[in-house]
């Protein structure tokens, strides 16, 4: 799959969500537990449409208690390729991760209504995936096709000034809705048929070995053989194997409704969700309170 939509070319996507990471429980309120950090009442909001930043925010404590900012976990990586993830320190005490996934369709009208993953796509559909999660951290989106080798298309270095940075329940969309070209907004269908996933990385801490932000944008820019950047064979059996770890899953029951304007506005503006707005299609939550969810769409095409 080419990276023609999000940045410059992504085609080519297709949708069941079958293979969504290894053992699914459903024994217990999955969608509750994840809902339930979300605010009652809806955040203030300023009027603003900037664009969120994807910047990480600067830290105002030493996070090494030594007076001296921690070089641990920067997401340099000077010219090499992403080796390995990132192993920080056992969490105390820290809610499990959650991710919720929404697949919007785009109708005969430009609009976007839910779809279920399951639903076969044929040329000329065009979907976009809206993402949430439970708490503040870092997205990776690689994609592979056809089980082949592995690419990493976000962060990117030409999209968000190459930062990767979520915050709680405030919505992410892939790709945005925001780009000024049509083409941009939606992952389209050609001709070929052929499987494509979209495996989702969401870590408390960056990636060890991965460049972020002004560090990606300059390494893309010296080594643009090496971007979008392919993660290395170790980094990739690690991720492989981590997505083993078993997720709680909850799907909805029913699809079909428009994208609401208050998700809408959540996205342009990086407003948080609160309850009362609409729930994500598909919710996945750890089951323990490790560092890092990993999650993966199949996307079929026929």
């Amino acid at each position: 799959m080419r990276l023609s939509v999000m940045v410059l070319a992504l085609v080519c996507l297709c949708a069941v969500a079958g293979g969504i990471a290894a053992a699914a429980f459903q024994d217990e309120d999955v969608r509750g537990a994840f809902l339930t950090s979300r605010p009652k009442d809806k955040p203030a909001t300023s009027g603003s449409t900037t664009k969120p930043s994807r910047r990480r925010p600067k830290q105002t404590t030493p996070p090494n208690n030594t007076g001296k900012p921690s070089e641990k976990h920067t997401g340099k990586s000077g010219d090499s390729a992403p080796s390995g993830p990132s192993e920080p320190s056992k969490p105390v005490n820290l809610p499990r991760l959650g991710m919720g996934l929404t697949l919007f369709m785009r109708d005969s009208n430009g609009l976007a209504q839910r779809t279920d993953p399951e639903h076969v796509f044929v040329k000329g559909d065009r979907v976009r995936v809206l993402l949430e999660t439970n708490a503040d951290g870092y997205l990776y989106i690689f994609n592979t096709t056809n089980q082949g080798p592995a690419t990493m298309i976000y962060p990117h270095a030409d999209l968000d000034e190459g930062g990767n940075y979520l915050q709680a329940h405030v919505p992410f969309e892939v790709p945005t809705s925001l780009a000024t070209e049509e083409r941009l907004r939606w992952f389209a269908f050609d001709e070929q048929a052929g499987s494509e996933q979209l495996f989702f990385v969401f870590t408390r801490e960056p990636l060890k070995g991965v460049p972020l932000e002004d560090d990606l944008v300059t390494f893309c820019r010296n080594s643009k053989e090496s971007c979008p950047i392919r993660p290395s064979a170790e980094m990739w059996a690690e991720l492989q194997e981590k997505m083993q770890e078993p997720l709680k899953i909850d799907k909805a029951k029913s699809f079909g409704t428009a994208e609401t304007k208050a998700e809408q506005q959540a996205n342009l503006r990086g407003i948080g969700l609160s309850k009362d707005d609409p729930q994500p299609s598909l919710v996945m939550m750890a089951s323990t309170s490790r560092p890092m969810l990993i999650t993966a769409l199949e996307l079929v095409h026929q």
